[in-house]
């Protein structure tokens, strides 16, 4: 009865409303949007006055006034992307080399501002300055509009949209000379050349060092020039091959050359791990300390066991001889393990050495994940000064169980007991049961078929 009644009062009140000129209904909805909007608006106060009177101390987070004329250029220095100081308070030291590009500062905005800077100028004849694009569509958008000759008349030398300088594959600096790059990592070395100073700076930074020959602050150049970004960027696509249907895919035969060797398969973990202490590093071990890049390795493309011979190179040459010998083990680390490019290989390469687990003080995050996903398991230490208690060639045992909580190691050499612990989600310590990502993807999808 009731429900009959309310939907004879809606039926008539929308009659009546249908009754009315269009333009007295829009005036009507206009007005109920502007109700609406300052009751809501009104709402709002109330909560947040309410709020701030029942927690004052707590009414924001912090209050962050920048004032955007004080900023100043700055520059990594040499060999950690943390060191970082104002272009003014390392002076106009000589610079032998500008590398723009790669990866990080290589984008549309960042190369059309550099050309606009060198356009009509060349850079420092005692300099040698590279780009690296990143990507066919960035090059492709510098050739329509004239950008790209500009940076060729410039003396600019023109490189692949790859890694290239950022790991020492081409454009190494020479020996004792200073670099300046706009790239993410200047770690000792990572430029192919041992004895370089590599500072990391800013495109423009890089720009106006590549015309006075010099670190200079860009303010030393002027006003920047005015870039303007097209209305519609290039989609180009013509030369990425797009996946077989799954039957086709199903007959491909996949042809490798010698220096190709196939993925090694990992078997689950058990749950105790036993070996030695294959070695023991400090803190801020790097991807590169772990596995380097560079001219020697890289050719070696994805032939793991060749690759594993470099594993630690840089800082014990011997590693690859001792996990051999060993049978595999575990490797001990200080703080902010894994640090720098995330570079698969420098989990693949000592799995497939059979390293065991990874016990640390703490990890970097990218690096973390990938021992995960190649069944390596990262442990840390409950109490850090443990990490004094392991010495290399040590042996050790650990009982990892199903990795849902802490973990303990047993040191043989030493008869101590160590308490580990780990910062793994469910899914996690399944893919390491599993012995990795692809092979917890495999059994997985084997199960679903089932």
């Amino acid at each position: 009865m009731v429900n009959n009644i309310l939907y004879q009062v809606v039926h008539a009140f929308w009659y009546l409303i249908s009754l009315l000129p269009f333009r007295v209904i829009y005036l009507l909805s206009d007005g109920m949007y502007v109700l609406v909007y300052h009751i809501a608006r009104y709402r709002r106060g109330v909560v947040r006055r309410n709020l701030v009177s029942s927690f004052p101390e707590k009414s924001h987070d912090e209050i962050m006034e920048i004032d955007l004329s004080t900023l100043e250029s700055m520059v990594a220095m040499p060999h950690s992307p943390g060191s970082v100081k104002t272009v003014r308070e390392v002076g106009k030291i000589k610079v032998d080399q500008v590398a723009i590009g790669s990866c990080t500062n290589s984008s549309l905005r960042d190369l059309k501002l550099v050309a606009k800077a060198l356009k009509g100028r060349t850079v420092h004849p005692g300099l040698h300055a590279t780009i690296s694009p990143g990507s066919r569509q960035v090059v492709e958008h510098l050739v329509a509009g004239g950008e790209f000759l500009d940076l060729v008349r410039a003396g600019v030398r023109i490189m692949e949209n790859a890694c290239g300088p950022c790991i020492g594959m081409g454009c190494a600096p020479s020996s004792g000379a200073v670099s300046v790059r706009t790239f993410n990592r200047n770690f000792k070395g990572r430029s192919g050349t041992a004895d370089a100073d590599v500072y990391l700076a800013s495109p423009e930074v890089a720009v106006a060092t590549a015309i006075n020959g010099y670190l200079t602050d860009p303010r030393e150049l002027g006003d920047f020039p005015e870039i303007d970004m097209p209305d519609q960027f290039f989609v180009n696509d013509n030369m990425i091959i797009k996946p077989l249907p799954p039957q086709e895919a199903a007959e491909v035969e996949i042809i490798r050359g010698p220096n190709i060797a196939p993925l090694p398969v990992f078997p689950p973990l058990e749950n105790t791990l036993s070996g030695k202490a294959l070695i023991k590093v400090e803190d801020n071990i790097t991807t590169d300390h772990i596995m380097p890049a560079g001219a020697k390795i890289l050719p070696l493309r994805s032939n793991i066991p060749e690759i594993s011979k470099y594993v630690f190179e840089a800082v014990d040459s011997q590693f690859y001889h001792t996990a051999k010998e060993c049978g595999g083990g575990f490797i001990i680390g200080g703080e902010n393990y894994g640090q720098g490019s995330s570079r698969e290989h420098a989990a693949l390469a000592p799995k497939y050495l059979g390293v065991k687990a990874v016990i640390v003080k703490s990890f970097a995050r990218i690096h973390l994940a990938n021992l995960i996903n190649f069944g390596i398991v990262p442990l840390t230490f409950v109490h850090p000064e443990d990490y004094d208690r392991i010495d290399k060639l040590d042996m050790l045992e650990i009982e990892i169980g199903d990795l849902k909580g802490n973990c303990t190691l047993y040191n043989r050499t030493k008869g101590i007991i160590i308490e580990l612990t780990h910062t793994l989600s469910p899914l996690d310590a399944e893919i390491l049961k599993a012995g990795g990502k692809l092979p917890w993807i495999k059994k997985t999808m084997e199960e679903r078929k089932q």
